[in-house]
């Protein structure tokens, strides 16, 4: 008999918690629904207070707007460098035509 533990997402996680705790609904009818036993989800629990402040932390928002100002950064960079290619694609074309004018082939 194989015993299979079946991986929960950080998701799953809050929406179960949050069945017991807003929803009042007793842990025994989650854990019998779910086929999870009830210290997993006390433990569960337990890991989410402990760490709640972590989402009012202000060093996480700020280390998302420095990635996204790096990330725009990045993207002016390229988007000028695509602008130079441009420029030297229509330069050398002008020239290739030029070239063709003078050899007589157009």
């Amino acid at each position: 008999m194989s015993n299979k533990r079946k991986k929960y997402s950080a998701q799953e996680k809050v929406r179960l918690l949050r069945l017991h705790l807003i929803e009042k609904e007793p842990v025994s009818d989650i854990c019998d629904r779910q086929g999870l036993n009830p210290n997993v989800f006390y433990r569960w629990q337990k890991v989410f207070f402990e760490n709640g402040a972590a989402a009012f932390d202000q060093p996480a928002n700020e280390r998302k707007d420095k990635r996204f100002r790096r990330l725009e950064d990045r993207n002016a960079r390229l988007e000028a460098k695509l602008a130079n290619k441009d420029e030297v694609i229509a330069e050398i074309m002008a020239s290739h035509i030029a070239l063709k004018k003078n050899l007589g082939e157009i």
